[in-house]
C-alpha cells in the first residue's frame, strides 16, 4: 500500500478530493488506477486507508476505509542541522537523507562563502520545493511527521535562538576536540545542535559568531569531507551515540 501526504486536501465525509501536485504525483506519475489501495496521511498525523474511486482529468477521489488514530509524537533525540547554503542540487541530497536519519529540523544560512543565496520571493518558492522533499523522504522512511525546514539569513541570526542541550561546530581547523572526546562529556541529551558550512568551510567571523553561542568546535579526524556529507555523517553518528539508529 502506497503512502502519501494530503497536504491542502482533506477528509470530508469518508471521502477525499486529491487535486493539484499530489494527484499529478497518483494519477499521472504513478497511474494509480480505481481499485488501488493507498494510505493518505493528513495534517495532524492520522492515516486514513482506501481505495481510489474515479480517476478524471484533474481529480481523483478516494474512498476511506478505516482511520488510524494520531500517533504518538516521534521520541528519541532531537537533531537540528544549521547547514550553510551549498551549490547546485546538494541541499535537496542533504534534505532527504537526514530525514531518513530521523533530524528533527534543517535550518539554512547564508554563509559567507556560499555561492547560493536565499532571499526575497526565491526563497519562498525553494522553501515549498525542500518541504516536498522531507515529506517525500518521511513518507518513504516510514515516519510520522516530516523535519520542520527553515531558510534563515546569516549564522549569527539563525543561531540566536539556539537552546540545544548539546552544540556542536564542525570546523575542519579544530585540532584539539575531537567529536568522540565532546560525545564522551555529555549524557543522554535531549538536543543537540549542528553547524556545518559550505564548501570552502566556515570564515573566521562566523567561527567566533558559533563560539559566542555556546558551540563547541569539534572535528570528525584527519578526514576533510564534503559539506553534504559531513552532516550526514555527523547524524549518523549522534544517532547511533544517543539516538535510535542500531
Amino acid at each position: 500500500m502506497r503512502s502519501f501526504f494530503l497536504g491542502d486536501n482533506t477528509v470530508c465525509d469518508g471521502e477525499v478530493t486529491v487535486t493539484g501536485e499530489l494527484y499529478r504525483h497518483m494519477a499521472r506519475v504513478l497511474r494509480l488506477k480505481q481499485g488501488a489501495e493507498v494510505e493518505l496521511i493528513d495534517a495532524d498525523g492520522r492515516r486514513h486507508c482506501g481505495v481510489v474511486g474515479e480517476v478524471g482529468t484533474k481529480s481523483l477521489t478516494v474512498r476511506i476505509a478505516a482511520t488510524k488514530a494520531v500517533p504518538e509524537p516521534e521520541g528519541g533525540l532531537k537533531i537540528t542541522l544549521y547547514q550553510g547554503l551549498p551549490k547546485g542540487d546538494k541541499l535537496d541530497l542533504i534534505l532527504q537523507k537526514c530525514t531518513e536519519l530521523g533530524i528533527s529540523e534543517v535550518v539554512t544560512f547564508d554563509a559567507a562563502r556560499s555561492i547560493v543565496k536565499l532571499r526575497g520571493e526565491k526563497s519562498a518558492g525553494k522553501l515549498a520545493r525542500f518541504e516536498k522533499i522531507v515529506q517525500e523522504a518521511a513518507r518513504q522512511s516510514g515516519r510520522g511527521s516530516a523535519p520542520r525546514v527553515a531558510i534563515g539569513g546569516t549564522l549569527r541570526e539563525v543561531l540566536r535562538d539556539a537552546r540545544h542541550t548539546v552544540r556542536l561546530l564542525l570546523y575542519e581547523g579544530e585540532e584539539k576536540t575531537t567529536l568522540r572526546e565532546c560525545l564522551d562529556q555529555h549524557q543522554a541529551p535531549e538536543s543537540v545542535a549542528v553547524v556545518v558550512g559550505p564548501e570552502g568551510g566556515l570564515s573566521a567571523a562566523e567561527v567566533e559568531e558559533a563560539l559566542a553561542c555556546g558551540f563547541t568546535p569539534v572535528t570528525l579526524g584527519r578526514r576533510i569531507l564534503r559539506t553534504e556529507t559531513a552532516g550526514l555523517a555527523l547524524v549518523s553518528i549522534l544517532q547511533f551515540y544517543w539516538g535510535d539508529l542500531g
